[in-house]
């Protein structure tokens, strides 16, 4: 099978496919920083690391950007309230431009924790202003913007394509759900692609006035256009991205190019906490610090934000992430068993057997990958050739099954592919256990073997000796 997406446009699953053979141009929508992102956000940005991930073993060379808006994202997404990052800066009495340099780098911080690949680029909306500027200035040459004082306008009804990744009608989007309503504007869909306000404290001087700064849609557009050209192969971001940000990108980038920006839209949906929506006011907006506080490692949230297909509903729960540590606990055995298999250290199964049981989880879980990116079913390929193995495997086999995990490793991120180390107190309890058990002292043997479970790592006796792996967050 040749790699497939869904894609949001054409609403339907279509073979990829990108412009330039073996090359692809991905930019990923990334945090608005004026908070910790929390774990609906982190979902997104992984569901667009494993995306990079497969693509590149698939054999593409993969140019990704990911932006971060650090200026022009107003409260309700539209033109209307105040820019994110400024209202915080005037409640708390700070600089806006600190503000967003320490939420940059605590997003950066979580990312990397959490195993994200470095993009080619993380272009910083505030130092790309002159590229938004002549493309705005180019949409006004072209009729498709104007200007109303010190503000500048997108005419959607200069752009018959308006609405055709959400499907919403120009007709329709009368005064509103997410449509800002002011007079000056020529209709009420009408988006701002540059806003002046003395009040505003991040602002540029340009011809339309000294207190100016960016619509939020113009910045993706220049950012994408300047580090990937005019044409992207795939464009990713949440659903919530789709209406207004995504259809208004699509809209400024067409007007002025003259070329269809993106070949693939790609969305997340949004992760539902606890069966509901994430709300501040029902206390359930996690961050990576949280989960941490809880007991559990970045490597467990990736697991469980993972786990599900990106383009379906997610459920997050602390019972939820016991699950995706215990599921993780069973894949780290898989590793340890194929690893001393591999080294001799374990008695060898049936040898056709295995070789069957591999192939039939190597082509599972690449059929599951290509099939838009369906981990579901490229973790149960992993889990059923655990169970395949459990009896024990031949040390050709078990070569073969390391690099198959290491491969999978590569793909998905979650996988602890390096042999784990163990401190001085667990060698010397467990050198005082293979002592009680020479000596058949059981009952010694038995209770050092509950001291070592107390200290996170488990035990089993084999033919060929005594084989530990660490639990999960030990």
């Amino acid at each position: 099978m040749t790699f497939q997406v869904f894609d949001t446009l054409t609403r339907e699953k279509r073979p990829f496919v990108p412009r330039e053979p073996g090359r692809v141009r991905m930019y990923n929508c990334g945090p608005t920083v004026y908070g910790r992102v929390h774990v609906g956000n982190l979902r997104t940005f992984l569901f667009a690391d494993t995306l990079r991930r497969w693509l590149e073993l698939s054999g593409y060379r993969v140019e990704q950007v990911m932006n971060i808006t650090d200026v022009g994202h107003l409260q309700d997404d539209a033109d209307e309230g105040e820019d994110k990052i400024e209202a915080l800066a005037r409640r708390e009495k700070r600089d806006p431009w600190e503000i967003s340099r320490a939420f940059t780098e605590l997003f950066l911080r979580d990312i990397r924790e959490l195993g994200c690949l470095e993009p080619a680029a993380r272009p910083r909306a505030s130092e790309h202003v002159p590229e938004m500027l002549e493309i705005i200035e180019g949409l006004i040459a072209k009729g498709y913007a104007y200007q109303v004082g010190g503000d500048v306008y997108f005419e959607v009804a200069r752009f018959p394509r308006y609405g055709k990744l959400s499907g919403n009608r120009v007709e329709d989007l009368d005064a509103g759900a997410r449509i800002d309503v002011r007079e000056e504007k020529r209709h009420p869909a009408d988006f701002a692609l540059w806003k002046s306000d003395a009040k505003h404290l991040m602002k540029w001087q340009s011809r339309f006035g000294p207190d100016g700064f960016p619509g939020w849609h113009i910045e993706c557009s220049a950012m994408a256009r300047k580090l990937l050209g005019d044409e992207l192969d795939i464009h990713t971001g949440g659903e919530d991205n789709v209406f207004p940000h995504h259809e208004c990108e699509i809209a400024q980038s067409e007007a002025f190019t003259g070329k269809p920006f993106a070949r693939y839209w790609l969305h997340a949906k949004f992760l539902q906490v606890d069966g509901g929506k994430m709300s501040k006011r029902l206390g359930n907006v996690y961050n990576l610090d949280d989960v941490k506080q809880r007991g559990f490692g970045a490597r467990v949230l990736r697991f469980a934000l993972i786990r599900g297909h990106y383009g379906g509903p997610l459920n997050f729960t602390w019972g939820i992430l016991e699950e995706a540590r215990s599921a993780l606990e069973k894949l780290d055995d898989l590793v340890a068993r194929v690893r001393d298999a591999a080294e001799g250290r374990r008695a060898a199964g049936d040898a056709k057997a295995g070789a069957a049981a591999l192939a039939t989880a190597r082509a599972r879980f690449d059929q599951g990958m290509d099939d838009d990116l369906n981990v579901p079913q490229a973790l149960a390929a992993l889990f059923e050739l655990r169970s395949a193995l459990l009896e024990g495997v031949g040390v050709e086999t078990a070569r073969a099954a390391l690099a198959f995990l290491e491969r999978a490793h590569a793909a998905l991120g979650v996988l602890e592919l390096e042999p784990a180390t163990l401190d001085v107190r667990v060698q010397a309890l467990l050198d005082a256990r293979a002592a009680a058990r020479a000596a058949k002292d059981w009952a010694a043997a038995d209770r050092i073997r509950a001291e070592i479970a107390a200290l996170g790592v488990v035990l089993e006796d084999t033919p060929a000796g005594v084989v530990w792996r660490k639990r999960e967050g030990a």
